[in-house]
């Protein structure tokens, strides 16, 4: 009986090695992201692996997109702090999508609606799972969030004068998003910047599917070229910020 319970926790503390080792391949390469950055009078905010955007909206209120990945928001409470500024002062949260590390803090903010593209409620709410490699092995459970507004591809939303125009990137997740506000375009997870400054794309081992990834990087390219908008930079989850949208473009050609 000993012998198998050694057995046991050799197999465990096995896989638990793997799976380290997997999750930091998964991520060499990428260069990570700068806390305290400001791009456009935004703030990018590392929480541990995961980094979210504080848009300042000019009435002494903000916008997040995304919550970060502490459920006690201790950064983005600091950051506000650093503004002069509480809890109350957040107005919106906008999801890219709904991994654990992406809305950890949304319950700190009870007077922010809660905005993401309609496909994503179910997995931000918890009432399905995700489909990526590692992902799928973590069952649906309830996250105890509301989303209060459900989005649609190309949709404005425009909070005191500040416009955040929504971009489908399906992929990473099935209802990912990008938001595009002054002239920032918020990528969540669906695009990485490698260590030589090169746009990726997602993760594998965290996506649904890559191959849609890759097809939305594409399509959002096109898109954004298609509308007219003045990219001065690229911000990413998990990695640096990408001045401009030349390597969004280099990416597009090459697929």
């Amino acid at each position: 009986m000993g012998r198998l319970i050694k057995m046991l926790v050799l197999a465990v503390l096995l896989l638990i090695v793997v799976a380290v080792g997997v999750v930091a391949f998964t991520f060499l390469g990428r260069m990570g992201p700068v806390d305290g950055e400001e791009v456009n009078g935004a703030r990018v905010i590392v929480d541990g692996f995961a980094a979210l955007a504080v848009v300042p909206l000019g009435d002494g209120r903000v916008a997040l997109i995304d919550a970060g990945n502490d459920e006690a928001g201790e950064a983005i409470l600091a950051e506000l702090r650093r503004r002069r500024l509480d809890a109350s002062a957040v107005a919106a949260i906008f999801l890219t999508h709904g991994h654990p590390d992406h809305r950890g803090a949304v319950g700190q903010f009870p007077n922010a609606e809660i905005l993401a593209l309609a496909e994503e409620v179910p997995l931000i709410e918890g009432r399905t799972g995700s489909r990526g490699p590692l992902t799928r092995l973590f069952p649906a459970n309830p996250t105890g969030i509301t989303v209060t507004r459900h989005l649609r591809d190309g949709e404005v939303v425009t909070l005191t004068g500040v416009s955040f125009r929504v971009y489908a990137v399906p992929g990473h997740t099935s209802g990912s998003a990008a938001y595009f506000a002054n002239g920032v375009l918020y990528v969540g997870d669906s695009a990485d910047t490698a260590n030589d400054g090169t746009l990726i794309g997602s993760p594998w081992i965290f996506s649904d599917s890559q191959a849609e990834n890759r097809a939305s990087l594409v399509r959002l390219e096109q898109r954004l070229v298609a509308d007219g908008a003045n990219v001065t930079a690229i911000v990413p989850a998990h990695s640096a910020i990408q001045r401009g949208m030349d390597q969004l473009s280099a990416f597009a050609a090459n697929q």
